[in-house]
C-alpha cells in the first residue's frame, strides 16, 4: 500500500498526516458487505449526538467507511471525516454498486432475523433501507467531489500518523466477521485504531456480535491482551433509541501511566 496524505479540506488546514506503509496492494474482501449507513444510524450505533460531533477538536476516522453518508453529512456540522476502506481501490460508482448489493442482503437478513433489527414501528424495514439509499447517493457524490476523504486502506495497517484523529469509529467488521479475524487479528486491528487516535480521544467499536447475533465469546482475554499493550478498554452500555433495549459498545483509549494508576486504584 502506498503512503497516502489526506486532507480534510476544511478551510486551509491539512488533514491527518500519512506515515510510510508497506507496499502491498489493498485487497477487497467480497464476503464483507459494503454498507451505506446514514449519520443518524452512526449516532445511534455509537452513542453520539450531532452536537458532540460538531464539537470534536479534530478529525474523525470511519474505518471501515463503506458507502456511508457520514463524511458528507458530518461536514454540514463542521465535523471533518476521513473514511478508510479497502473498497476504495474501486471507483466510487463500483463501491456504490457493492453497497446496493449489500442492501439486498440486508433486506433478506431483516426478513429472516427480525429480532436482530429495529422494531417494526416506527422503524419499518423499507423506511430503514431507504435511509441507506440516501446515504449511498450522498457517498457517491461526495467521493467524486472530495476523493481525498476516502482512503483505500485495510486493517491492521493504516497509512496515518500516530494520534491523527480525535475520534475513531469502527462498525460491522472485527466482530461481525469472526471467521476472518481471530483474537490475534482483532487485537492487532484494535491496537492500530488506537494508534491513529489521539491519546485524548476514543475508539468506539460496534457491534460485539456476528451477523447472527452471537456475542463474541472472548472479550475478556481480548481486553487483557489490549491491556498488555497499554490500551484501556470498557464495555459501555446504553439504551437503543428505537426500543430501549441495551446496546453494548467497546470503547478504547491509550492508557498512559496516570490513567493506568487510576484504573488500578493505586
Amino acid at each position: 500500500m502506498a503512503a497516502v496524505r489526506t486532507s480534510a479540506d476544511r478551510g486551509t488546514g491539512a488533514g491527518p498526516a500519512a506515515r510510510p506503509a508497506a507496499e502491498a496492494p489493498v485487497a477487497v474482501d467480497a464476503a464483507v458487505l459494503v454498507t451505506s449507513r446514514p449519520l443518524d444510524e452512526y449516532c445511534a450505533l455509537f452513542d453520539l449526538t450531532r452536537s458532540q460531533l460538531a464539537a470534536l477538536p479534530g478529525p474523525l476516522l470511519d474505518c471501515p467507511g463503506g458507502a456511508a453518508g457520514l463524511a458528507a453529512e458530518a461536514r454540514e456540522l463542521g465535523c471533518r471525516v476521513i473514511a478508510a476502506d479497502p473498497a476504495y481501490v474501486l471507483p466510487a460508482p463500483e463501491v456504490a454498486a457493492h453497497a446496493l448489493a449489500a442492501r439486498a442482503s440486508m433486506a433478506a437478513a431483516m426478513a429472516a432475523r427480525p429480532h436482530l433489527y429495529p422494531a417494526p414501528h416506527p422503524y419499518r424495514s423499507e423506511r430503514y433501507l431507504r435511509s441507506w439509499d440516501r446515504a449511498r447517493r450522498l457517498f457517491t457524490a461526495d467521493a467524486a467531489a472530495h476523493p481525498q476523504r476516502y482512503v483505500a486502506a485495510a486493517l491492521p495497517r493504516l497509512p496515518f500518523a500516530d494520534g491523527s484523529f480525535a475520534l475513531t469509529l469502527s462498525a460491522y467488521l472485527l466482530f461481525a466477521y469472526p471467521e476472518r479475524f481471530g483474537i490475534e487479528g482483532q487485537v492487532a486491528a484494535l491496537a492500530e485504531l488506537v494508534r491513529v487516535t489521539s491519546p485524548d480521544g476514543e475508539v468506539r467499536v460496534q457491534p460485539l456480535h456476528d451477523g447472527h447475533g452471537r456475542r463474541c465469546g472472548h472479550l475478556d482475554p481480548l481486553r487483557r491482551a489490549l491491556g498488555e499493550r497499554c490500551i484501556a478498554s470498557e464495555i459501555r452500555r446504553f439504551p437503543r433509541a428505537e426500543d430501549g433495549r441495551t446496546r453494548r459498545l467497546l470503547v478504547l483509549r491509550a492508557a498512559d501511566h496516570r490513567r493506568r494508576a487510576a484504573r488500578d486504584g493505586s
